[in-house]
């Protein structure tokens, strides 16, 4: 399956392009088919500027259960331990895929998206977002 249309944003960060890759091919078929004929999936790079806002195209939401499946990764996750990188991007994918919604008896969305990531081969690691980006600001 061509994943490239998804992989283009990423190409001034060729590691977190790597990474989405490995990703996108690891996951279910069934998923990635779900994927490759939405069109209102999508992946793309933040570009948030302070003072400036973003410039991002967020497809306009369908009815309920039909929203906006645009994932929307962050330049950092290049940067960051391949391991918590990996899991942030199983988890954005894991939103779009269940809708950004439950997944069997979970209700919560990102208790939803966290569990479904998890059964992709990408647990939540033990080490929390703020001491990575706290050793990475420090360039540790």
């Amino acid at each position: 399956m061509s994943f490239e249309i998804y992989l283009a944003p990423f190409d001034q960060h060729p590691q977190l392009q790597q990474r989405v890759r490995s990703v996108l091919t690891s996951l279910p078929e069934h998923v990635q088919q779900d994927f490759v004929t939405d069109e209102r999936f999508g992946v793309a790079l933040d570009n948030y500027e302070p003072g400036k806002g973003w410039t991002l195209f967020m497809p306009t939401p369908g009815p309920p259960g039909h929203g906006s499946r645009r994932v929307v990764l962050k330049p950092r996750l290049n940067d960051l331990p391949e391991d918590f990188s990996l899991y942030v991007i199983a988890h954005e994918f894991a939103h779009a895929f269940l809708r950004n919604g439950g997944w069997g008896e979970i209700t919560d969305p990102e208790d939803a998206a966290d569990a479904l990531a998890a059964t992709w081969g990408y647990p939540r690691p033990a080490t929390s977002i703020r001491s990575l980006l706290q050793r990475w600001r420090r360039g540790q």
